[in-house]
């Protein structure tokens, strides 16, 4: 047996492999779970709890500058670990599975925009993306680098600075915050700015779920990938579609808000289990073929 097989039962992975050859041309569903190899941490433990406080909320960012100013302080350390990540081989065995036709696009809860760098061509960014910030005031956007070049330069002392990474760019760092200068946009003179993700007690924007709708719609089922699906942005594509007759399936460490809906659960690491996936559908007489 190789060294795959000693980690996760093959019968697992030969029933998530019947059900893609059975499902051509799935939409893939991804959480926090599939960038974890990359060394990002994630929010929750295996049985969908917080392991840390919950994060920023979009009203608290929005009202209050000292809120501000702690995030963009730990951002500026923890931002490191995000910008500097590599895709691992659950994205790249995603990229892959695409270009074989099993896979017709993916939804992903992530900012990382790990999967368009290991070569996804069709991904929907649920919750925005982190390497850009937009102007609440004007609309203007940036890259995010450029932003904390800039708090780099107004707070040079922060720049030693090291903590350990929390999620999405974050660092566990706790100090007094209320020297950290936060620029104001340039071009509209006081607009606030914001990473161009959805924070908690936001919305996704709704020609952006409407996106992911389409793309459901047009598939053939649903694989849930690394995620938990405790936020109803991501268990709402699982809901529609169990109405909509479509077969689920879910490769997940851990127990996950819809687990009476799935055919197929798979408890492994993602990386392990799509690598696995993708070498045999690869060679499996009958396995879907690009278009």
């Amino acid at each position: 047996m190789d060294k795959r097989g000693t980690h996760m039962e093959q019968d697992a992975i030969a029933s998530l492999m019947a059900f893609m050859v059975e499902t051509p041309r799935l939409t893939v569903l991804t959480g926090a779970g599939i960038s974890t190899a990359s060394g990002i941490p994630d929010y929750r433990d295996d049985q969908g709890d917080w392991k840390r406080s919950p994060p920023m909320q979009h009203q608290v960012f929005m009202v209050s500058h000292a809120a501000r100013q702690r995030y963009w302080a730990r951002a500026l350390v923890g931002f490191r670990t995000l910008n500097q990540a590599q895709p691992n081989a659950a994205h790249h065995a995603l990229a892959r599975l695409e270009r074989q036709g099993s896979v017709a696009g993916i939804i992903t809860q992530n900012v990382d925009g790990l999967h368009q760098r290991a070569g996804s061509r069709r991904v929907i960014d649920l919750h925005g993306r982190a390497d850009v910030v937009r102007c609440m005031g004007c609309g203007a956007t940036r890259p995010r680098q450029d932003l904390h070049d800039e708090l780099g330069a107004l707070n040079p002392q922060w720049l030693a600075l090291g903590a350990h990474a929390a999620p999405d760019g974050d660092a566990d760092l706790e100090r007094d915050f209320s020297d950290f200068r936060v620029p104001a946009c340039a071009g509209c003179s006081e607009g606030v700015w914001k990473p161009d993700v959805v924070f908690f007690g936001d919305s996704v924007p709704r020609h952006t779920v409407e996106e992911a709708f389409a793309l459901l719609d047009e598939s053939s089922g649903l694989l849930v990938v690394g995620s938990s699906l405790m936020v109803y942005s991501g268990y709402r594509f699982a809901r529609r579609a169990a109405r909509a007759g479509q077969p689920l399936a879910c490769l997940n460490l851990g127990r996950t808000r819809a687990d009476e809906l799935f055919a197929v659960k798979v408890s492994a690491s993602a990386e392990e289990g799509l690598a696995a996936l993708a070498e045999r559908l690869d060679v499996a007489p009958g396995a879907a073929a690009a278009p």
